[in-house]
């Protein structure tokens, strides 16, 4: 299987392959978030190098204390041990504060990496196609932006400072004690023999726990999202009890993911302790005999015991750093995924100039898929001049909904093209094309703000005359003047709420501000009432005028204001006239208007 991408991302056992090729996407990631910083990361090193440099020599200052300076002292000469003293405390000084500097250093440069990587993933999902929206749950894109983001920012601030001071601290260990007894280092060596064992297993082991924990918090948020985004449909339905047990399943399933893995916590850690107990308790025991024998100084045999002591604390900091690590480590791999994808409908590298956008759209011999395969206009043609006012009509599954994606650029398609004034839309630049295409859906989504702060998204340099003015075309004016506070009221608090269809009118009034050379209606008006949808087609009547419009609606009414009815079957055109020809022959739309017509009486 393909890791390319989001593909796959839900799978555990990975083959060795699959496993080298994320690896690989992985330290690339977070060798470009590094990259930044590194001159930064430089200054940071010195500082706990110098820092853990300190704090290693202390106890050997403890062994000369003990081997030279107490014995002149005892003869009565005090010079040596208050100058080691004295430079003992010096030490612990500079060493303590050294490493506070590094801590609140480090801490700046982990927030500059984070800052960088929100912001680079934010633009990349936001920057990426309609196609892999539409396939790519919010619920997943959410994890990503939360908890694989929080899993590396855990290790950037807790664990790779433990790392850095951990590492450094046990070299400058093995130095110190080689230089002051080999033999006892000795010991430490061979200490190495179970501990890369104990590593090894728990690190194959732990590798894949953390994976699963990846994939089930994944998907808890996916069922959460899911659930409050489809709310009213969950009480229309009656699916809470449904959707809490499967929510107590998926609760479960990660509460075991994470047993598993603080399971093998409590056989990785107390290991290493144990590891580090017979270790120290070999040094003292042959070291003994060597002070008895006077082959070595008591002096030399404490410092030893301490660093070897202090030798394992670090590796059981490493413990938990690994688990920083392989947490880290999985969010990694799902953010690598997503910056990975690249945009279906890539920008041009060179695009040419839309400098007055007329509005004239062609469709040459485009053949169009989805990615799952299923065609939806096999060969398709059609010319829109400026200016018209089309309304495709046809059952669900017809085509319509593809055919307006396409003139929007939300897809491009597999065969043919599709051309603005001339110019195939895969030469445009996405900034001349929003500006010349805008399209309207039956989902209105409304933005955290005033409603003059939606409409005017549309046109963001909009006078408040300019809002009121688009309001008042789509007749949303007198609704808005009705709001606690206006074309300032706040949508999403209290008593700032509105109905479906006045968000679709302030969706109109968006739209319209925005003044493109085509506007594409994709069932705009199917949440509207009567009064609200009357209102509405005065002010389509005026402001579809010199622009062209591409209406998909299932209510008759909203396509009378049409130039041209295009009835579309299986990707293809039926029947193409103006609706007073259509109505007056004996085709499928003509049925329809006859139907809609018997609907009112």
């Amino acid at each position: 299987m393909s890791m390319q991408g989001v593909k796959n991302e839900e799978k555990i056992e990975l083959s060795k392959e699959e496993q080298k090729r994320v690896r690989a996407r992985s330290m690339a990631l977070l060798g470009s978030i590094i990259k930044p910083v590194r001159h930064r990361l430089w200054v940071s090193l010195l500082l706990v190098t110098l820092s853990q440099g300190l704090r290693v020599a202390l106890p050997g200052v403890i062994a000369i204390v003990i081997d030279r300076a107490l014995p002149a002292a005892v003869k009565g000469d005090f010079t040596l041990l208050w100058w080691l003293v004295g430079g003992y405390l010096v030490g612990a000084i500079i060493a303590s504060a050294l490493i506070a500097v590094f801590v609140q250093y480090a801490a700046r440069i982990n927030q500059d990496i984070m800052l960088g990587l929100r912001r680079r993933l934010f633009a990349h999902t936001q920057k990426l196609s309609i196609e892999f929206h539409e396939t790519y749950t919010s619920g997943r894109v959410i994890s990503r932006q939360t908890n694989d983001l929080d899993s590396i920012m855990e290790l950037l601030n807790s664990g790779g400072n433990e790392m850095i001071a951990g590492i450094l601290f046990m070299i400058f260990t093995a130095v110190a004690m080689i230089v002051l007894d080999a033999q006892s280092f000795l010991f430490v060596l061979i200490s190495f023999i179970p501990l890369w064992f104990l590593t090894r297993w728990f690190q194959k082991r732990t590798r894949t726990n953390y994976r699963k924990t990846r994939v089930a918090s994944a998907k808890l948020i996916v069922h959460f999202v899911e659930t409050m985004t489809g709310i009213r449909a969950v009480k229309a339905f009656r699916k809470e009890a449904q959707n809490q047990v499967k929510y107590a399943d998926l609760v479960e399933d990660y509460r075991d993911v994470n047993a598993k893995v603080i399971q093998l916590f409590g056989i990785f850690d107390p290991g290493l302790i144990f590891i580090g107990r017979v270790t120290a308790a070999a040094v003292l025991l042959f070291g003994g005999l060597r002070v008895i024998e006077g082959s070595l100084g008591i002096g030399v045999l404490l410092s030893c015991i301490l660093y070897v002591r202090s030798f394992y604390d670090p590796m059981e900091q490493l413990a938990m750093f690994y688990n920083s690590v392989q947490s880290a480590n999985s969010g990694l791999e799902k953010i690598s995924g997503v910056l990975e994808e690249e945009p279906s409908v890539p920008e041009p590298e060179t695009s040419t100039p839309l400098t007055e956008p007329h509005g004239h759209i062609e469709f040459n011999d485009v053949q169009f898929a989805y990615s799952n395969g299923t065609e939806i206009l096999p060969n398709f043609s059609l010319d829109i001049p400026a200016g018209q006012t089309i309304a495709l009509v046809g059952t669900t599954g017809a085509g319509k909904s593809t055919l307006a994606k396409l003139v929007a650029r939300f897809y491009d398609p597999v065969k043919g093209e599709v051309k603005l004034d001339g110019i195939d839309l895969r030469e445009l630049s996405d900034v001349d094309l929003r500006r010349a295409v805008v399209m309207v859906t039956q989902e209105a989504y409304l933005f955290s703000g005033t409603v003059a702060d939606n409409i005017s998204l549309g046109k963001p340099n909009a006078t408040r005359e300019e809002v009121e003015s688009s309001a008042k075309a789509v007749g949303a004016h007198e609704f808005i003047m009705a709001l606690p506070d206006g074309y300032d009221t706040d949508v999403n608090k209290r008593g700032g709420r509105v109905s479906a269809g006045q968000r679709q009118l302030i969706s109109f009034a968006r739209a319209f501000i925005a003044d493109p050379a085509v506007l594409i209606l994709d069932e705009a008006t199917a949440s509207l009432d009567i009064p609200s949808e009357r209102l509405v087609q005065h002010g389509l009547k005026t402001l579809l005028a010199d622009r062209t419009a591409i209406i998909i609606a299932h209510r008759l009414s909203t396509i009378s204001i049409a130039d041209r009815v295009l009835v579309m079957e299986h990707g293809r055109i039926t029947e193409d006239d103006k609706p007073a020809v259509l109505i007056a022959g004996t085709g499928k739309f003509a049925k329809m208007h006859k139907a809609w017509r018997d609907s009112l009486v």
